[in-house]
Protein backbone atom coordinates (compact mmCIF):
# COMPACT_ATOMS: atom_id res chain seq x y z
CA UNK A 1 0.00 0.00 0.00
CA UNK A 2 1.48 3.27 -1.16
CA UNK A 3 0.81 6.64 0.70
CA UNK A 4 0.96 10.03 -0.36
CA UNK A 5 0.36 13.43 1.03
CA UNK A 6 -0.54 16.37 -0.89
CA UNK A 7 -1.10 20.00 -0.28
CA UNK A 8 -3.89 20.02 -3.26
CA UNK A 9 -7.60 20.38 -2.55
CA UNK A 10 -9.50 17.22 -1.45
CA UNK A 11 -11.21 17.98 -5.20
CA UNK A 12 -8.13 18.77 -7.40
CA UNK A 13 -6.68 15.43 -6.42
CA UNK A 14 -6.91 12.96 -8.88
CA UNK A 15 -7.81 9.11 -6.88
CA UNK A 16 -10.54 6.55 -8.18
CA UNK A 17 -12.39 6.51 -4.75
CA UNK A 18 -13.18 9.58 -2.62
CA UNK A 19 -13.25 8.07 0.96
CA UNK A 20 -15.26 11.16 3.22
CA UNK A 21 -15.74 10.71 7.05
CA UNK A 22 -19.03 12.23 8.02
CA UNK A 23 -18.55 13.33 11.81
CA UNK A 24 -20.88 13.19 14.57
CA UNK A 25 -24.15 13.21 11.50
CA UNK A 26 -23.42 16.61 10.15
CA UNK A 27 -24.65 15.91 6.63
CA UNK A 28 -24.53 20.27 6.23
CA UNK A 29 -20.15 19.77 5.71
CA UNK A 30 -18.58 20.92 2.68
CA UNK A 31 -16.79 17.59 2.00
CA UNK A 32 -20.86 15.86 2.23
CA UNK A 33 -21.69 15.89 -1.35
CA UNK A 34 -24.42 13.80 -1.52
CA UNK A 35 -27.16 14.45 1.34
CA UNK A 36 -30.38 13.67 -0.33
CA UNK A 37 -28.65 10.06 -2.32
CA UNK A 38 -27.19 9.48 1.43
CA UNK A 39 -31.10 9.81 2.78
CA UNK A 40 -32.42 7.61 0.33
CA UNK A 41 -29.73 4.62 1.21
CA UNK A 42 -30.95 5.05 4.95
CA UNK A 43 -27.54 5.93 5.93
CA UNK A 44 -27.09 7.36 9.50
CA UNK A 45 -23.40 7.69 9.59
CA UNK A 46 -23.35 5.72 12.73
CA UNK A 47 -19.84 5.35 14.03
CA UNK A 48 -17.98 2.85 11.29
CA UNK A 49 -21.42 2.29 9.28
CA UNK A 50 -20.65 2.66 5.94
CA UNK A 51 -22.27 3.48 2.17
CA UNK A 52 -21.03 3.27 -1.00
CA UNK A 53 -22.30 5.04 -3.70
CA UNK A 54 -20.75 3.22 -7.01
CA UNK A 55 -21.95 5.86 -9.37
CA UNK A 56 -20.36 8.57 -7.38
CA UNK A 57 -17.49 6.88 -6.76
CA UNK A 58 -17.62 8.18 -2.82
CA UNK A 59 -17.53 6.08 0.08
CA UNK A 60 -19.02 7.61 3.35
CA UNK A 61 -18.04 6.00 6.96
CA UNK A 62 -19.37 7.45 10.30
CA UNK A 63 -17.43 8.86 12.99
CA UNK A 64 -18.90 9.94 16.00
CA UNK A 65 -16.11 12.71 16.58
CA UNK A 66 -13.10 13.66 15.68
CA UNK A 67 -11.31 11.30 18.48
CA UNK A 68 -8.52 9.21 16.55
CA UNK A 69 -9.52 6.06 17.70
CA UNK A 70 -13.00 6.93 16.60
CA UNK A 71 -11.13 7.76 13.07
CA UNK A 72 -8.76 4.85 12.99
CA UNK A 73 -11.80 2.40 13.46
CA UNK A 74 -13.63 4.54 10.89
CA UNK A 75 -11.27 3.97 7.71
CA UNK A 76 -10.78 0.48 9.00
CA UNK A 77 -14.04 0.14 8.13
CA UNK A 78 -13.77 2.43 4.73
CA UNK A 79 -11.02 0.24 3.59
CA UNK A 80 -12.22 -3.12 3.70
CA UNK A 81 -15.26 -1.93 1.60
CA UNK A 82 -12.50 -0.72 -0.82
CA UNK A 83 -10.79 -3.49 -0.62
CA UNK A 84 -13.85 -5.27 -1.96
CA UNK A 85 -14.16 -3.23 -5.14
CA UNK A 86 -11.78 -2.54 -8.54
CA UNK A 87 -10.63 0.41 -7.66
CA UNK A 88 -6.92 1.21 -7.71
CA UNK A 89 -6.69 4.07 -5.73
CA UNK A 90 -8.06 6.17 -2.70
CA UNK A 91 -8.14 9.85 -1.75
CA UNK A 92 -9.09 11.44 1.62
CA UNK A 93 -9.07 14.52 3.69
CA UNK A 94 -7.36 15.21 6.76
CA UNK A 95 -9.56 15.41 9.90
CA UNK A 96 -6.97 16.98 12.58
CA UNK A 97 -9.20 18.26 14.68
CA UNK A 98 -7.05 21.06 15.82
CA UNK A 99 -4.13 22.85 14.47
CA UNK A 100 -0.50 20.94 13.96
CA UNK A 101 -2.39 18.32 15.76
CA UNK A 102 -1.05 14.74 13.95
CA UNK A 103 -2.37 12.16 16.42
CA UNK A 104 -5.07 11.60 13.86
CA UNK A 105 -3.52 11.68 10.77
CA UNK A 106 -1.29 8.89 12.23
CA UNK A 107 -4.91 7.00 13.66
CA UNK A 108 -5.56 7.23 9.86
CA UNK A 109 -2.68 5.70 8.60
CA UNK A 110 -2.91 3.38 11.45
CA UNK A 111 -6.66 2.15 10.15
CA UNK A 112 -6.09 1.85 6.77
CA UNK A 113 -2.97 -0.54 7.19
CA UNK A 114 -4.75 -2.59 9.51
CA UNK A 115 -8.17 -2.69 8.40
CA UNK A 116 -6.44 -3.64 5.55
CA UNK A 117 -4.82 -6.99 6.89
CA UNK A 118 -6.01 -10.39 5.39
CA UNK A 119 -4.54 -13.65 6.96
CA UNK A 120 -4.85 -16.52 3.89
CA UNK A 121 -1.68 -18.34 3.77
CA UNK A 122 -3.70 -21.33 4.07
CA UNK A 123 -6.24 -20.45 0.90
CA UNK A 124 -6.25 -22.36 -2.49
CA UNK A 125 -7.89 -19.23 -3.85
CA UNK A 126 -7.33 -15.40 -2.38
CA UNK A 127 -9.23 -12.48 -1.89
CA UNK A 128 -8.48 -10.53 -5.21
CA UNK A 129 -7.94 -6.79 -4.40
CA UNK A 130 -6.57 -3.82 -7.03
CA UNK A 131 -5.83 -0.66 -4.50
CA UNK A 132 -2.42 0.09 -3.98
CA UNK A 133 -2.30 4.08 -4.03
CA UNK A 134 -4.17 6.30 -1.08
CA UNK A 135 -3.27 9.75 -1.13
CA UNK A 136 -4.34 12.10 1.66
CA UNK A 137 -4.68 15.85 0.94
CA UNK A 138 -4.04 18.54 3.36
CA UNK A 139 -7.63 19.98 2.79
CA UNK A 140 -8.40 19.78 6.92
CA UNK A 141 -12.09 19.15 7.96
CA UNK A 142 -12.00 21.88 10.13
CA UNK A 143 -10.04 24.34 7.83
CA UNK A 144 -6.97 24.19 9.45
CA UNK A 145 -3.35 24.76 8.25
CA UNK A 146 -1.18 21.57 8.88
CA UNK A 147 2.40 21.10 9.18
CA UNK A 148 3.26 19.16 5.49
CA UNK A 149 6.31 17.91 7.64
CA UNK A 150 5.19 17.20 10.58
CA UNK A 151 2.62 15.31 9.07
CA UNK A 152 4.91 13.10 7.05
CA UNK A 153 6.82 11.96 10.32
CA UNK A 154 3.44 11.14 11.22
CA UNK A 155 2.61 8.94 8.37
CA UNK A 156 5.86 7.06 8.51
CA UNK A 157 5.51 6.21 11.95
CA UNK A 158 2.50 5.11 11.75
CA UNK A 159 3.06 2.96 9.00
CA UNK A 160 5.96 1.35 10.73
CA UNK A 161 3.74 0.60 13.95
CA UNK A 162 0.98 -0.83 11.69
CA UNK A 163 3.43 -3.15 9.63
CA UNK A 164 4.65 -4.15 12.86
CA UNK A 165 1.28 -5.26 14.10
CA UNK A 166 0.66 -6.86 10.75
CA UNK A 167 3.96 -8.82 11.40
CA UNK A 168 2.62 -9.72 14.69
CA UNK A 169 -0.63 -10.73 13.87
CA UNK A 170 1.05 -12.94 10.93
CA UNK A 171 2.91 -14.91 13.29
CA UNK A 172 0.34 -15.20 15.71
CA UNK A 173 -2.23 -16.81 13.05
CA UNK A 174 0.62 -19.22 12.00
CA UNK A 175 -0.62 -22.72 13.06
CA UNK A 176 1.67 -24.57 15.31
CA UNK A 177 2.53 -27.57 12.71
CA UNK A 178 4.44 -23.91 11.33
CA UNK A 179 5.08 -22.08 13.99
CA UNK A 180 7.18 -24.04 16.58
CA UNK A 181 9.58 -22.74 18.80
CA UNK A 182 12.58 -23.38 16.63
CA UNK A 183 10.42 -21.53 13.86
CA UNK A 184 9.84 -18.76 16.05
CA UNK A 185 13.58 -18.30 16.78
CA UNK A 186 13.88 -18.22 13.24
CA UNK A 187 11.40 -15.44 12.50
CA UNK A 188 13.02 -13.42 14.97
CA UNK A 189 16.42 -14.17 13.92
CA UNK A 190 15.51 -13.13 10.45
CA UNK A 191 13.45 -9.83 11.92
CA UNK A 192 16.70 -9.03 13.21
CA UNK A 193 18.83 -9.21 10.76
CA UNK A 194 17.19 -7.21 8.71
CA UNK A 195 16.47 -4.39 10.92
CA UNK A 196 20.41 -4.51 12.51
CA UNK A 197 19.08 -6.46 15.93
CA UNK A 198 21.60 -8.56 18.14
CA UNK A 199 19.12 -11.83 18.46
CA UNK A 200 20.75 -14.45 21.02
CA UNK A 201 19.16 -17.87 21.40
CA UNK A 202 19.17 -20.27 23.98
CA UNK A 203 18.45 -24.00 23.39
CA UNK A 204 18.04 -26.47 25.77
CA UNK A 205 21.89 -27.23 26.61
CA UNK A 206 21.93 -23.39 27.28
CA UNK A 207 18.53 -23.52 28.83
CA UNK A 208 20.01 -26.85 31.66
CA UNK A 209 23.04 -24.51 32.26
CA UNK A 210 21.26 -21.80 33.09
CA UNK A 211 18.84 -23.40 35.50
CA UNK A 212 15.64 -22.78 33.71
CA UNK A 213 13.87 -26.20 34.71
CA UNK A 214 10.72 -24.98 34.60
CA UNK A 215 10.57 -23.73 31.09
CA UNK A 216 12.51 -26.88 30.20
CA UNK A 217 9.76 -29.31 32.17
CA UNK A 218 6.87 -27.67 30.27
CA UNK A 219 7.98 -28.39 26.83
CA UNK A 220 9.37 -31.81 27.70
CA UNK A 221 7.02 -33.75 26.48
CA UNK A 222 6.67 -32.08 22.56
CA UNK A 223 8.97 -33.37 19.37
CA UNK A 224 9.61 -29.28 19.21
CA UNK A 225 12.50 -28.49 21.86
CA UNK A 226 12.36 -24.56 23.42
CA UNK A 227 13.90 -21.39 22.93
CA UNK A 228 14.53 -18.51 24.53
CA UNK A 229 15.30 -15.83 22.49
CA UNK A 230 16.92 -12.17 23.40
CA UNK A 231 16.39 -9.38 21.16
CA UNK A 232 18.74 -6.60 22.03
CA UNK A 233 18.26 -2.84 20.54
CA UNK A 234 21.09 -0.52 21.63
CA UNK A 235 21.80 2.93 20.85
CA UNK A 236 24.58 5.00 21.43
CA UNK A 237 23.75 7.07 25.06
CA UNK A 238 20.20 5.51 25.70
CA UNK A 239 17.99 7.69 27.82
CA UNK A 240 16.62 4.66 29.60
CA UNK A 241 16.52 0.87 29.90
CA UNK A 242 13.13 -1.01 28.95
CA UNK A 243 13.01 -5.22 29.11
CA UNK A 244 9.98 -6.66 27.65
CA UNK A 245 9.48 -10.59 28.45
CA UNK A 246 7.02 -12.64 26.01
CA UNK A 247 5.11 -16.11 26.52
CA UNK A 248 5.34 -18.24 23.30
CA UNK A 249 3.45 -20.44 23.72
CA UNK A 250 3.43 -21.99 20.16
CA UNK A 251 0.91 -24.49 21.17
CA UNK A 252 -1.07 -25.72 24.39
CA UNK A 253 -2.81 -28.65 24.54
CA UNK A 254 -2.94 -28.06 28.79
CA UNK A 255 -0.75 -30.99 29.08
CA UNK A 256 -1.53 -33.86 30.88
CA UNK A 257 -4.85 -31.64 32.29
CA UNK A 258 -6.09 -31.67 29.07
CA UNK A 259 -7.45 -29.29 28.04
CA UNK A 260 -11.39 -29.20 26.68
CA UNK A 261 -11.47 -29.84 22.62
CA UNK A 262 -13.22 -26.34 22.11
CA UNK A 263 -10.60 -24.82 23.81
CA UNK A 264 -7.87 -26.31 22.60
CA UNK A 265 -9.09 -24.70 19.15
CA UNK A 266 -7.08 -21.23 18.73
CA UNK A 267 -4.16 -22.50 20.55
CA UNK A 268 -1.85 -21.38 18.50
CA UNK A 269 -3.06 -18.12 19.95
CA UNK A 270 -1.28 -18.65 23.00
CA UNK A 271 2.27 -17.10 21.26
CA UNK A 272 1.03 -13.79 21.32
CA UNK A 273 3.05 -12.85 24.08
CA UNK A 274 6.23 -13.66 22.36
CA UNK A 275 4.74 -12.48 19.03
CA UNK A 276 4.15 -8.94 20.47
CA UNK A 277 7.88 -8.58 21.80
CA UNK A 278 9.30 -9.42 18.35
CA UNK A 279 6.56 -7.01 16.82
CA UNK A 280 7.39 -4.90 19.21
CA UNK A 281 11.14 -4.69 18.59
CA UNK A 282 10.78 -4.62 15.12
CA UNK A 283 9.12 -1.20 15.59
CA UNK A 284 11.38 0.14 18.04
CA UNK A 285 14.10 -0.65 16.08
CA UNK A 286 12.49 0.73 12.71
CA UNK A 287 11.69 4.06 14.33
CA UNK A 288 15.24 4.22 15.79
CA UNK A 289 14.10 5.01 19.19
CA UNK A 290 17.06 6.43 21.77
CA UNK A 291 15.93 3.74 24.38
CA UNK A 292 17.79 0.63 24.89
CA UNK A 293 15.20 -1.77 25.02
CA UNK A 294 15.71 -6.20 25.44
CA UNK A 295 13.49 -8.27 24.22
CA UNK A 296 13.17 -11.91 25.87
CA UNK A 297 11.09 -14.67 24.37
CA UNK A 298 10.25 -18.14 25.96
CA UNK A 299 8.97 -20.50 23.35
CA UNK A 300 7.47 -23.59 24.38
CA UNK A 301 5.13 -26.15 23.29
CA UNK A 302 2.74 -28.06 25.81
CA UNK A 303 2.01 -31.42 24.98
CA UNK A 304 0.97 -34.42 26.76
CA UNK A 305 3.63 -37.97 26.50
CA UNK A 306 5.14 -40.32 28.17
CA UNK A 307 7.95 -37.62 29.47
CA UNK A 308 5.07 -35.22 30.10
CA UNK A 309 5.52 -33.17 34.03
CA UNK A 310 3.03 -33.90 35.71
CA UNK A 311 0.38 -32.47 38.49
CA UNK A 312 1.95 -33.11 41.63
CA UNK A 313 5.55 -32.58 40.36
CA UNK A 314 7.82 -30.03 42.46
CA UNK A 315 9.20 -28.01 40.17
CA UNK A 316 12.67 -26.03 41.07
CA UNK A 317 13.02 -22.80 38.90
CA UNK A 318 15.82 -20.12 37.78
CA UNK A 319 15.84 -18.43 41.18
CA UNK A 320 16.17 -21.31 43.43
CA UNK A 321 12.12 -21.47 44.29
CA UNK A 322 9.82 -24.55 44.47
CA UNK A 323 6.74 -24.64 42.58
CA UNK A 324 4.05 -27.28 43.40
CA UNK A 325 2.44 -28.26 40.42
CA UNK A 326 -1.21 -28.29 40.61
CA UNK A 327 -2.37 -27.82 37.21
CA UNK A 328 0.07 -28.69 33.60
CA UNK A 329 -2.77 -25.85 32.04
CA UNK A 330 -1.22 -23.18 34.04
CA UNK A 331 2.09 -23.75 32.13
CA UNK A 332 2.70 -19.95 30.58
CA UNK A 333 3.54 -18.73 34.04
CA UNK A 334 6.20 -21.62 34.39
CA UNK A 335 7.33 -20.39 30.93
CA UNK A 336 7.80 -16.43 32.29
CA UNK A 337 8.89 -17.24 35.91
CA UNK A 338 12.63 -18.61 34.50
CA UNK A 339 12.36 -16.38 31.32
CA UNK A 340 11.63 -13.35 33.94
CA UNK A 341 14.79 -14.40 35.96
CA UNK A 342 16.77 -14.87 33.24
CA UNK A 343 15.94 -11.41 31.92
CA UNK A 344 16.68 -10.00 35.38
CA UNK A 345 20.22 -12.01 35.44
CA UNK A 346 20.99 -10.35 31.81
CA UNK A 347 20.01 -6.63 32.15
CA UNK A 348 18.93 -4.01 34.92
CA UNK A 349 16.10 -2.32 33.74
CA UNK A 350 14.28 1.35 34.22
CA UNK A 351 10.80 -0.66 33.08
CA UNK A 352 10.41 -4.48 32.65
CA UNK A 353 7.36 -5.39 30.86
CA UNK A 354 5.75 -9.17 30.38
CA UNK A 355 3.07 -9.95 28.12
CA UNK A 356 1.12 -13.40 28.14
CA UNK A 357 -2.09 -14.91 27.12
CA UNK A 358 -1.72 -16.07 30.58
CA UNK A 359 -5.38 -16.53 31.97
CA UNK A 360 -9.60 -16.98 30.30
CA UNK A 361 -10.12 -15.20 33.80
CA UNK A 362 -9.16 -12.09 32.57
CA UNK A 363 -11.62 -12.97 29.74
CA UNK A 364 -13.73 -13.34 31.99
CA UNK A 365 -13.09 -9.90 34.16
CA UNK A 366 -12.86 -7.45 31.68
CA UNK A 367 -13.95 -9.05 28.14
CA UNK A 368 -12.36 -9.97 25.02
CA UNK A 369 -11.39 -6.64 23.90
CA UNK A 370 -9.31 -5.65 27.34
CA UNK A 371 -5.94 -6.13 28.26
CA UNK A 372 -5.36 -6.83 32.58
CA UNK A 373 -2.61 -4.51 34.03
CA UNK A 374 -0.86 -5.97 37.38
CA UNK A 375 2.45 -4.90 39.45
CA UNK A 376 3.32 -3.18 42.40
CA UNK A 377 3.41 0.63 41.22
CA UNK A 378 0.32 2.65 40.22
CA UNK A 379 2.50 4.53 38.74
CA UNK A 380 3.73 2.14 36.21
CA UNK A 381 0.44 0.64 35.73
CA UNK A 382 -1.02 4.23 35.09
CA UNK A 383 1.89 4.95 32.28
CA UNK A 384 0.44 1.89 30.37
CA UNK A 385 -3.03 2.49 30.45
CA UNK A 386 -2.68 5.87 29.53
CA UNK A 387 -0.48 4.85 26.59
CA UNK A 388 -3.08 2.26 25.81
CA UNK A 389 -5.60 4.61 25.65
CA UNK A 390 -3.51 6.93 23.03
CA UNK A 391 -2.41 4.03 20.68
CA UNK A 392 -5.88 2.94 20.65
CA UNK A 393 -5.78 -0.09 22.11
CA UNK A 394 -7.89 -1.06 25.68
CA UNK A 395 -6.42 -1.63 29.31
CA UNK A 396 -7.57 -1.76 32.76
CA UNK A 397 -6.09 -2.46 36.30
CA UNK A 398 -6.44 -4.91 38.32
CA UNK A 399 -4.99 -4.34 41.75
CA UNK A 400 -2.83 -6.76 44.02
CA UNK A 401 -4.04 -8.04 47.31
CA UNK A 402 -2.49 -9.76 49.96
CA UNK A 403 -5.34 -12.30 50.62
CA UNK A 404 -5.70 -13.60 46.92
CA UNK A 405 -2.02 -14.37 47.65
CA UNK A 406 -2.22 -16.65 50.35
CA UNK A 407 -4.34 -18.82 47.60
CA UNK A 408 -1.15 -19.59 46.45
CA UNK A 409 0.15 -21.05 49.60
CA UNK A 410 1.80 -24.83 49.42
CA UNK A 411 1.92 -27.09 52.31
CA UNK A 412 4.89 -28.72 50.14
CA UNK A 413 7.16 -26.21 48.26
CA UNK A 414 7.15 -22.86 48.43
CA UNK A 415 4.19 -21.92 45.92
CA UNK A 416 1.74 -23.56 43.71
CA UNK A 417 1.08 -22.75 40.43
CA UNK A 418 -2.38 -22.50 40.75
CA UNK A 419 -4.63 -20.69 43.67
CA UNK A 420 -7.04 -22.51 45.95
CA UNK A 421 -9.70 -20.54 44.42
CA UNK A 422 -11.45 -20.58 41.71
CA UNK A 423 -12.50 -16.44 41.55
CA UNK A 424 -9.51 -13.47 40.82
CA UNK A 425 -7.38 -16.04 38.75
CA UNK A 426 -5.86 -13.00 36.72
CA UNK A 427 -4.69 -11.48 39.68
CA UNK A 428 -3.53 -14.40 40.95
CA UNK A 429 -1.19 -15.37 37.98
CA UNK A 430 -0.06 -12.06 38.12
CA UNK A 431 1.18 -12.58 41.88
CA UNK A 432 2.51 -16.08 41.14
CA UNK A 433 4.61 -13.78 38.30
CA UNK A 434 5.85 -11.67 41.58
CA UNK A 435 7.47 -14.40 43.06
CA UNK A 436 10.09 -14.15 40.16
CA UNK A 437 10.85 -10.36 40.33
CA UNK A 438 13.53 -9.29 42.13
CA UNK A 439 13.98 -6.40 44.74
CA UNK A 440 15.52 -4.45 42.28
CA UNK A 441 12.58 -4.65 39.83
CA UNK A 442 9.60 -4.92 42.54
CA UNK A 443 8.73 -1.29 41.61
CA UNK A 444 9.33 -1.25 38.14
CA UNK A 445 7.64 -4.31 36.97
CA UNK A 446 4.33 -4.72 35.28
CA UNK A 447 2.31 -7.59 34.23
CA UNK A 448 -0.06 -7.22 30.53
CA UNK A 449 -2.37 -10.46 30.27
CA UNK A 450 -3.97 -9.81 26.91
CA UNK A 451 -5.64 -12.73 27.00
CA UNK A 452 -8.41 -10.97 25.66
CA UNK A 453 -7.93 -8.85 22.80
CA UNK A 454 -5.04 -10.79 21.31
CA UNK A 455 -7.23 -13.28 19.78
CA UNK A 456 -11.02 -12.74 18.66
CA UNK A 457 -13.02 -15.15 16.24
CA UNK A 458 -14.66 -12.31 14.77
CA UNK A 459 -13.75 -8.46 13.34
CA UNK A 460 -13.65 -5.29 15.73
CA UNK A 461 -12.61 -1.84 15.46
CA UNK A 462 -9.53 -1.95 13.00
CA UNK A 463 -8.62 -5.68 14.39
CA UNK A 464 -10.15 -8.74 11.76
CA UNK A 465 -11.10 -11.84 12.84
CA UNK A 466 -7.90 -13.96 14.95
CA UNK A 467 -4.76 -11.67 15.72
CA UNK A 468 -5.21 -8.74 16.72
CA UNK A 469 -1.33 -7.85 17.74
CA UNK A 470 -2.46 -6.51 20.75
CA UNK A 471 0.08 -4.91 22.74
CA UNK A 472 2.40 -3.77 19.42
CA UNK A 473 0.82 -0.60 19.80
CA UNK A 474 0.78 0.59 23.36
CA UNK A 475 4.22 -0.69 24.21
CA UNK A 476 5.67 1.35 21.05
CA UNK A 477 3.54 4.30 22.20
CA UNK A 478 4.64 3.89 25.71
CA UNK A 479 8.84 3.66 24.95
CA UNK A 480 8.30 6.51 22.31
CA UNK A 481 6.88 8.49 25.50
CA UNK A 482 9.90 7.75 27.68
CA UNK A 483 12.07 9.79 24.81
CA UNK A 484 13.72 13.09 26.15
CA UNK A 485 12.94 15.77 23.73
Amino acid sequence: MNFELTINAIQDTASDLEVIIVVDGNFEHRFVQDKELLEKAKFKATQDETCLLLEKDRLYVGSEDLASNNIRTAVAAAIRVAQSKAYKSLKIASYAGEVNRTENLQAMVEGLVLGSYSFERYKNTKSETTLEDITISMEDYSGWTQDIQKCAEALNVAQIIAEATNFTRDIVNTTPDDCYPEIMADIAKKMAKKNNLVCKILKPKELREQKMETLLAVGRASRHKPRVIHLIHKPENPQCVVTLVGKGLTYDSGGLSLKPSEFMATMKSDKSGGSAVIGIMKAVSELNLPIEVHGFIGAVENMIGGDAYKPDDVLYAKNGKTIEIRNTDAEGRLVLADTLCYAQQEVKSDYIFDFATLTGASVVGVGHYTSSVMGNSDAVKDLIIRSAKEAGEFATKLDFNRYLKKSLKSEIADICNISNTRYGGAITAGLFLEEFIDEDHKAKWAHIDIAGPAFVEHSWGENPHGASGAGVRLMTKLISSLVKN
